[in-house]
């Protein structure tokens, strides 16, 4: 594949890391949800991640960011700029919009802050009616939850990392990534639209998979396990990420055009 003489303009995403405690007796005391991206996607096809996706432009309307709970947009825009006319707030709409379009984990609460529990038929159901909008009709994610009532929740969530795609790639991202603990009483749920595998990991074991060649994944996710395996618990590694500040970045997607210049990115492999 060859590289773009003008490198594309990278697109605003973000992306989420779910965590667990491990049962007791583990091999490891943290799990990850993972999923794998079908071979057809023609961005890393067949890549294990996380999950996540584009930032909508209706993520960063005003109903959308004042339809929020746990972070202000000042506040937001403290952790980290946003980029040109786009709110920072937004990356973390798109986080939880994400989730529950991915992996069916919804983060909401109501006006007073009560955490909205999708174990409850009724509102399980209309989880699964805004995740079937957004996913099949575009629908408008802040217009959803008004008329549901509801909030993002944003409490359950941390900044955790920034990557910017390499400059050689025909498609390029500005992913902010986000630490979620995952809510009591939900689990993540495998949707084919775009992915054809997700399961929990111990991070330790998904790292030395990457190393030896049997899980291929992109610097995030590889960096990602790599952090959390030395925490202890969910609570050290949320801990340690509780001022919400970058943890780490990219070094590889900072390496000029020589560096990536055989790597074919629509097949994920290098031309060597």
């Amino acid at each position: 594949m060859s590289v773009p003489a003008t490198p594309v303009e990278p697109r605003p995403a973000a992306s989420v890391v779910i965590v667990r405690d491990s049962a007791h007796g583990a091999p490891e005391p943290i799990e990850v949800w993972m999923i794998r991206r079908k071979k057809t996607m023609k961005f890393l096809g067949g890549y294990y991640a996380f999950p996540g996706g584009r930032v909508d432009a209706a993520d960063g309307a005003p109903d959308a960011v004042a339809c929020v709970r746990g972070l202000d947009v000042a506040a937001a825009a403290a952790i980290f700029p946003g980029h040109d006319a786009l709110p920072a707030l937004a990356f973390w709409v798109t986080a939880v919009r994400e989730l529950l379009e991915e992996s069916g984990v919804l983060l909401a609460c109501d006006g007073a802050g009560r955490v909205v529990d999708p174990r409850e038929p009724r509102v399980g159901a209309r989880a699964d009616a805004a995740r079937q909008a957004l996913v099949g009709h575009g629908a408008d994610f802040g217009a959803l939850l008004g008329e549901a009532g509801w909030r993002c929740d944003l409490r359950p969530l941390r900044y955790l990392s920034h990557f910017v795609t390499p400059k050689t790639s025909p498609i390029r991202f500005t992913a902010r990534f986000f630490l979620c603990r995952l809510p009591p009483g939900q689990v993540p749920r495998l949707y084919t639209e775009e992915t054809w595998e997700g399961f929990w990991i111990h991070p330790g074991d998904g790292y030395r998979r990457f190393l030896a060649d049997e899980m291929a994944m992109a610097e995030p996710a590889e960096y990602g396990l790599a952090y959390i395996a030395q925490f202890r618990s969910v609570d050290e590694l949320w801990a340690a990420c509780d001022d919400n500040r970058e943890k780490f970045t990219g070094i590889v997607d900072r390496i000029e055009f020589q560096f990536w210049t055989d790597f074919d990115w629509k097949a994920g492999r290098w031309n060597r």
